[in-house]
This record gives C-alpha cells, structure tokens and sequence, in this order.
C-alpha cells in the first residue's frame, strides 16, 4: 500500500469509527434535537469516510470501501484511540466530539490546499461539516460545564478521562511526514487555542501533567478491546452474507 493510501485510510478509518460510535447514540441522546444532531454528525463522519477508504482502495487496487470497512481485523484498523472509546455518558460524548472537531477542522482546512486534488476536494467538503461538528460540541461543553454543579461535574470528569488520549492526535505520523505538500497539518498550536478557550469559558479546568496510555497507537494498529468490540457489531452482518447485494 502506497504512503497516499495509507493517509487515506487512516483519516477514512478515524471518520468511520467515530461515525459508528455517535451512531450508537441515536434516540439514546437526553432530548430529541439531540438526536437528529448527532445522527446528522454520524452521517458527516461517514460520508467522509466514504469517499477516503474509496480512494484509499482504489490506489491499491484491491476491494472497495465495503471491504476496507467491514472485512479487516481491530489490527488493520489505522484509526486514533480517542475515536474507539466507548460513549460513557453524554458528557464523555461531547468531549470526544469537542477533541476531535478541533483537530479534523484545522487538518481538514490544510489538506483542502493539497497537491493532491482527491483528497483536497475530500477535506473542502469535510472541512465544512467539522467546523459545525465543532461548533455543536462547543456549546454543548459549555453548557454543561458552565450549568449546574451536578453538569459540571461530568463534563471535568469526561475530560480529565479523555485527556491522556488526545496526545496520540500530535504524534509525528511517519506516513505523513513523507508526503510534503500532500498531507495536512494535525496543527496542535490551533487544537490547544479552540479547546483551551472553550474549556475557560465552561468553567473547566484544563489537566496537568497528563501522559498518553501506554502501548496505544491507533496508527500502528494498536488498540483498545473496545475496537474489538464496535467491529463485532459493526462488521457482523456483512460477514455473515459476504457478498450479498441489496
């Protein structure tokens, strides 16, 4: 697989399982817009994902996104462990959305300048929707950070849980260093400003001396159990009809 595929499919597979995990909360959100706003943003992840595993397949000639999607093991997945965690409560949720936005918007907005022009034209339509995605998460951060002692509670608790997990979104990836001018920028110096802001206007503090988890590194393949887990059910009905057409 070239390195421009191996791009693709990592940000394809990023998009992809965040895409299935706020799929999980539907009609499970604590009120009924929240519902639609979440299926909304679950279907933005997954057509972003869509479009990256196709071409990622299509450079390598071999299957197509439904393969790449439902047909490889937790270890061939290249997605980031923030992404894989489980929901927890709707607090741990919109802190998870809150990390990820901030980072897909300035990457996105990068790689929509990129000398490739499939993935540029990929990141100007992703670009777009994270910049909502990021916006949805950020007022709900604020809302529940700065609401009632019970909401503040478990929006600190979701993101000192969280935290240790948005390291691996900044570490050097080899892939991407070897595609000057291809591949966008994480832009952690972007990520620290939006995340940093809108956790001061919550009234959240933001965590101090916080390592990343050991021995994680969605990039190489190294994942959590829940992976595991997601795929079981995510992968389940097109392993057990490969093949079928509907």
């Amino acid at each position: 697989m070239n390195d421009v595929a191996r791009y693709a499919l990592g940000l394809g597979d990023d998009a992809l399982i965040a895409a299935q995990r706020l799929g999980e909360l539907y009609a499970g959100s604590p009120e009924m817009e929240e519902d639609v706003a979440l299926a909304n943003i679950a279907l933005d992840q997954l057509g972003a994902a869509r479009l990256l595993l196709s071409y990622a397949a299509e450079l390598t000639g071999e299957g197509d996104e439904d393969a790449l999607a439902f047909l490889r093991g937790p270890d061939e997945f290249r997605n980031h462990v923030l992404v894989e965690l489980p929901n927890g409560d709707f607090a741990v949720t919109v802190a998870k959305l809150l990390f990820l936005a901030a980072w897909q918007r300035p990457l996105y907005a990068g790689l929509a300048r990129s000398r490739d022009e499939r993935l540029a034209g990929i990141a100007a339509t992703a670009g777009l929707e994270s910049a909502y995605h990021l916006d949805h998460a950020a007022q709900w951060t604020i809302r529940l950070g700065d609401g009632t002692e019970e909401s503040h509670r478990r929006m600190q608790d979701a993101v000192d849980a969280l935290w240790p997990y948005t390291r691996e979104l900044f570490v050097p990836d080899p892939v991407a260093r070897r595609l000057p001018g291809v591949a966008g920028d994480p832009a952690a110096a972007e990520w620290t400003a939006i995340v940093e802001s809108t956790l001061a206007t919550a009234t959240l503090r933001i965590p101090a001396g916080v390592e990343a988890p050991p021995a994680l590194d969605g990039r190489a393949g190294r994942h959590t159990a829940h992976l595991t887990a997601l795929l079981d059910e995510m992968q389940a009905l097109h392993r057990a009809h490969p093949g079928a057409r509907w």
